[in-house]
């Protein structure tokens, strides 16, 4: 039967999610709640008590969910401040960057991106059997702009995914390089789904109206505390709408992630306070990795710190910090060559991982 399988397909690598905790536990013979899990940029507080109340609460669950997700995107359109009509929901962010390429390629057609980066990017496009075109960012991890304008001129790419922040270094595109890739003829599309621990103003959802080739993306994976329901969401310059409905699966967005995407929204002050504490850590945790020697911070605008690890090898930092309970991110590919990246956890996880950095000195 392999046969029959689109070629493309067979010879696609596969995606390496992170693994769950259930598993890192069996895997290094340690109970799940003795392990600090710093590896996926979840919320460590978890959903609010609002969110986990509407899921008790779900009475409709073995009816359809309304296949235009009302409920959430009024709520979304009175926070945001952007009409309703401009925004579409979905089962996490990683929905809606593959809706948004099986809007626009064709095989062949070309897709930027600017790695290190979401390698969710090039995945997905490749998936549509697009042609990834990469141009690596600069040392700073800032986007090389010369480089971008020179790659669409030469592969006349449909679209550019830029995270802002950038995962894995969590800094932000500069306002104006924003403004200069928007002038050239492709749709740029904004990851935000950090953008909530930035300083204030760092969205650019309010210029997706005044914009045709502006797409921002967003999730309440991470400041949301849902990772595990898969709720997310974009703005869509108005041209698009009527055609992403066409082909967007119709209850992708199940009643229970609407639900309690719904109560966060409501209690919004309560996940601020969380917000807050999280964005403390994360001062707190920097200043405390930057005295490590062998270990060099960068800032972050995000909800994780991504160090270079200096005279010893990443890969073996990381096992060594799992089995002292201790889980995070590495990376060894161009750009990020013998790295780890920590995510921000609540105030006991950095101890954890602090005794252990420090046993390892």
């Amino acid at each position: 039967m392999e046969h029959l399988i689109r070629p493309h397909i067979r010879s696609l690598p596969a995606y390496q999610p992170v693994q769950p905790l259930a598993v890192r536990a069996a895997q290094l013979g340690l109970p799940a709640e003795r392990l600090a899990k710093l590896d996926a940029n979840e919320n460590p507080y978890g959903p609010l008590p609002a969110a986990r109340e509407a899921l008790a609460a779900l009475t409709d669950a073995h009816i359809y969910p309304d296949p235009e997700n009302r409920r959430l995107r009024t709520r979304l359109a009175a926070w945001l401040n952007v009409p309703v009509e401009n925004i579409l929901a979905g089962a996490g962010a990683d929905d809606l960057i593959d809706l948004l390429l099986r809007l626009f390629l064709d095989p062949g057609d070309a897709v930027l991106t600017c790695p290190p980066t979401f390698s969710m990017y090039a995945f997905d496009a490749r998936l549509h059997r697009g042609r990834v075109i990469r141009v690596p960012r600069r040392p700073d991890f800032s986007p090389d702009l010369s480089a971008i304008r020179r790659a669409v001129q030469q592969h006349s790419p449909k679209l550019l995914f830029l995270a802002a922040p950038n995962n894995p270094d969590g800094s932000l595109p500069p306002e104006d390089d924003l403004r200069a890739l928007l002038e050239l003829p492709l749709v740029l599309v904004l990851d935000e789904a950090y953008v909530e621990f930035a300083p204030p103003g760092s969205s650019r959802v309010p210029w997706v109206p005044q914009r045709n080739n502006l797409i921002v993306l967003r999730t309440f994976s991470k400041w949301g505390g849902l990772a595990g329901l898969r709720a997310g969401y974009g703005i869509f310059p108005s041209p698009l709408m009527p055609h992403l409905w066409k082909i967007k699966q119709p209850y992708s967005l199940s009643a229970a992630a609407e639900a309690a995407a719904c109560a966060t929204l409501d209690h919004r002050e309560e996940l601020e306070v969380r917000t807050a504490r999280i964005l403390q850590e994360r001062r707190r945790l920097f200043e405390a990795l930057q005295a490590i020697p062998w270990l060099q911070p960068c800032p972050s605008q995000a909800n994780f710190i991504l160090c270079r690890v200096q005279g010893r090898s990443a890969a073996a930092l990381q096992a060594a910090l799992a089995r002292r309970g201790v889980l995070v991110r590495y990376f060894d590919k161009p750009g990020l060559r013998d790295h780890i990246r920590i995510s921000v956890g609540r105030p006991e996880h950095s101890a954890a991982l602090l005794a252990a950095l420090k046993s390892l000195a």
